[in-house]
């Protein structure tokens, strides 16, 4: 009979954000994959837990990988558990656990901290809808096209960065999507330094021009508005011809009528006023 992959949140700061439960499964599995193996054997140490380890992390997760699901296959339990809050999240636990789903291995979570939920509730920006980016790719063109996206994006937005790559990062969402969007950038969560500063980008960018950034850093953007989204398509289909705006509907096969009611959605008027101008137009 098969094993079963843990995924256990460990703290992303304070100690005491460890559950009880993290504990107990930590101690009573046969092996721990942990990503970084010095760093957990502090945490371990702390809580009295004796059990076996092995690394797990972004350089030898294929062959290490391949080697844990065998072992669960021979009927191990694992826990595996990331430097810091739920493994999987922007971590290479995404690729063990599908590994491990893929090979019938049952997966459950003890779920712990995460700092993207953690930044969001702090963050006093709204929560119901929320999309997560982590970290930005490094390189130019994706980085760019990433940007591009997030500047349409309605939801709020949140992103992992290093403190030396922060005011890089600000610079360039300042750019992109507007110095007076509302942000709020969170520190050394769960720790003793731990700051939440919030305003636009402007004063944000501002701020980290006179003060180094230190620690690990969580950015909640807020998104745009809906309403910012309808004027920008009012905008750009004002400079649209009314013909030109109904025949782009009519030969992706609308009827004329349900062409006129998309434009009078597009242009924020009533389906009234768009027959009364393409008549004034004909004439």
């Amino acid at each position: 009979m098969a094993g079963t992959l843990y995924l256990c949140g460990t703290p992303i700061g304070n100690l005491e954000d460890m559950t009880f439960r993290a504990v107990r499964v930590l101690k009573e599995v046969d092996l721990i994959a942990a990503e970084d193996t010095r760093n957990s054997r502090k945490l371990l140490n702390y809580f009295d837990i004796h059990t076996p380890m092995v690394s797990y992390h972004e350089y030898n997760k294929t062959v290490r990988g391949r080697e844990l699901v065998e072992k669960l296959k021979a009927g191990m339990n694992i826990a595996l558990i990331t430097d810091a809050g739920m493994p999987g999240i922007s971590d290479p636990g995404e690729e063990l656990s599908a590994m491990a789903w893929e090979a019938g291995i049952p997966v459950t979570a003890v779920p712990g901290p995460a700092a993207c939920v953690t930044a969001l509730v702090l963050s006093g920006l709204p929560s119901r809808r929320f999309c997560f980016e982590a970290f930005l790719p490094q390189e130019k063109k994706e980085r760019r096209e990433i940007l591009e996206e997030l500047k349409k994006e309605s939801r709020t937005i949140i992103l992992y960065e290093a403190p030396h790559r922060l005011l890089r990062t600000l610079e360039e969402l300042r750019i992109c999507l507007g110095g007076d969007r509302r942000i709020s950038v969170c520190r050394e969560l769960t720790k003793k330094h731990e700051t939440v500063r919030q305003g636009t980008i402007e004063e944000i960018c501002a701020y980290y021009q006179q003060e180094a950034p230190r620690g690990e850093c969580v950015l909640v953007i807020r998104g745009r508005s809906r309403e910012e989204k309808k004027q920008e398509s009012r905008e750009a289909w004002s400079a649209v011809s009314l013909e030109e705006h109904m025949a782009h509907y009519m030969e992706q096969g609308m009827d004329r009528k349900e062409a006129m009611k998309q434009v009078a959605k597009d242009r924020g008027c009533s389906k009234r006023e768009i027959y009364s101008r393409l008549l004034e137009e004909k004439k």
